[in-house]
């Protein structure tokens, strides 16, 4: 029996049940049985897998939700991992990612705001208070990143946004749709939700971006902060931020740096 942690997060524990379930569903068929073993001080989903196709079963987990590293010694320049942030230090620009590094103590990874200016306003000397608004950066936000340096004497990593996540970006802004993007809630209650508000007519659909972690795609013409009264009152638990477009087109002078 093998101990694993998922780069997949729970806000509560009854989302532990959920977790167990898919896992369950995912590899009926297979020779395989997991066990949801508990969360890290961060909420990181731990589970142990045995049985004769373990090793498929660990390489699916692998590819579709990713792995926690736990440790510094396991991750090499370069590596691309998806996090999740963790705070916001507005005074000095610095974005930090939780990689999933718990042992023997909590890691970041640091993105620093000349990093982020040059990836996402073509090296313009943005403000971090407006790229956070931009893109709507929050706590559990999902970010792929690549590690670029390490220092395993200070126990420090700094990364960059991956080529993935910057393909994201590119593709959400080329759309020119609205998304709102909703934290700590399973796709099962956000869809029922838009059902009891009526909100289906103004949804195109609910894109994944982890277990819990989704984006619900707006129609040409909805305003997605719009849509947070409505349903917030049912999805209390949630955490809410926007992705705008148009604002960040607007703010950019309708520059090509993503519609290219």
């Amino acid at each position: 029996m093998l101990t694993v942690t998922l780069l997949a997060k729970t806000y509560d524990r009854f989302q532990l049940k959920l977790v167990d379930k898919f896992l369950k569903s995912t590899f009926k068929g297979l020779k395989v049985e997991t066990k949801i073993c508990g969360v890290t001080p961060r909420g990181w989903i731990q589970i142990a897998v045995s049985g004769e196709d373990e090793k498929v079963a660990l390489r699916y987990l692998a590819d579709e939700i990713g792995l926690c590293p736990t440790c510094l010694e396991d991750v090499e320049r370069f590596t691309t991992i998806k996090g999740r942030i963790i705070a916001m230090d507005k005074t000095r620009g610095e974005l930090y990612v939780d990689i999933g590094i718990f042992s023997p103590k909590i890691i970041d990874a640091m993105i620093p705001l000349q990093r982020l200016q040059a990836q996402l306003v073509d090296g313009r000397k943005v403000a971090f208070k407006k790229l956070v608004e931009l893109f709507g950066f929050c706590e559990n936000l999902p970010l792929t990143v690549k590690i670029l340096n390490i220092d395993k004497e200070k126990n420090h990593a700094e990364a960059m946004l991956s080529e993935k996540q910057l393909t994201q970006y590119g593709n959400w802004t080329k759309s020119l749709l609205d998304r709102l993007i909703i934290l700590g809630s399973s796709i099962y209650d956000v869809r029922l939700t838009l059902k009891k508000a009526g909100l289906n007519r103004d949804v195109l659909n609910i894109e994944t971006l982890g277990l819990f972690e989704l984006a619900v795609i707006c129609k040409l013409g909805t305003d997605a902060t719009g849509l947070i009264p409505k349903i917030g009152k049912n999805l209390r638990n949630a955490t809410f931020t926007v992705f705008n477009p148009k604002k960040v087109l607007e703010f950019l002078d309708y520059s090509t740096i993503f519609i290219s």
